[in-house]
């Protein structure tokens, strides 16, 4: 399922550019095949794509903070545009979200936007230490499933069910990776421990396998079974990746949603 090695062969400027932060907060390392992305008291920073995309199969590899960086998010996602003057409120996003701690097992929390409707978090701990090296993580965006891939192992599926009213992603939508402060949303505790900063956040692979959207009608396109990500294979997981599904939700998966706000989530009643 990942896509190769061609990913670090393209360099950020390619497809990418910075959003937010100056240059103490932003550093391009390996001519551009590495971005490190800083936060301190003054700042945070940013990058996103430079196009829109309707569809795909999207990638990031991610080495986050090794440092006591609780309070500290590092997220890897994708978002529509907040407000729209023709749409009106009508935002997208899928989200992968690094909640930074000192010491407990890794947290990595996804959640989904669809028309303005968020509160679909889900909460894993990881298996392995994420400050230590690089880990590729994907999300595939169909109109049949959105599945959130640590590596190649599948986490997460969203599958679409707006035949029955479940709101789902269909906005364009920009790339974004961010560090940022999130106290006391991200965890427990009332002050991030500025004395460990600068925070650091490390992306690689800056190749992006999606559908550009220029225009409504070429939004039709992004939707054809010639893009390797919308073939019908790709409509539900296999054999073998349901089992690891299953295996991470069963050992890891800590918290989810369905389990406390299920009332408030049409896809929460679905077996």
């Amino acid at each position: 399922m990942i896509c190769g090695s061609k990913a670090f062969d393209v360099r950020f400027q390619q497809n990418y550019k910075v959003t937010w932060g100056n240059h103490h907060h932003v550093f391009f390392v390996d001519h551009g095949r590495e971005v490190q992305l800083s936060i301190d008291k003054t700042s945070g920073a940013g990058f996103q794509s430079k196009l829109d995309y309707a569809s795909g199969f999207f990638q990031m590899r991610i080495k986050i903070p090794n440092k006591d960086c609780r309070g500290i998010v590092t997220a890897f996602y994708l978002s529509s545009k907040a407000y729209d003057e023709h749409l009106g409120r009508n935002h997208d996003e899928i989200d992968f979200e690094f909640l930074g701690n000192n010491g407990e097992p890794y947290t990595l929390q996804t959640n989904i936007f669809a028309r303005d409707e968020g509160g679909r978090e889900q909460r894993i701990h990881l298996w392995f230490d994420p400050t230590i090296n690089f880990h590729t993580y994907g999300i595939l965006w169909n109109q049949h499933q959105i599945v959130f891939y640590v590596d190649d192992t599948p986490i997460r599926v969203f599958k679409n069910k707006s035949n029955i009213g479940v709101n789902y992603p269909s906005q364009q939508m920009h790339i974004t990776c961010s560090i940022w402060n999130g106290e006391p949303w991200a965890s427990n505790v009332k002050r991030i421990n500025w004395r460990q900063a600068p925070f650091m956040a490390q992306f690689q692979g800056f190749n992006i396998h999606g559908c550009q959207y220029y225009n409504k009608p070429n939004k039709a396109a992004c939707y054809s079974p010639h893009l390797w990500w919308n073939h019908n294979r790709f409509w539900e997981l296999n054999l073998q990746q349901q089992r690891a599904y299953e295996d991470v939700r069963k050992k890891y998966l800590f918290y989810d949603y369905c389990s406390d706000r299920g009332m408030l989530h049409k896809e929460c009643k679905i077996k």
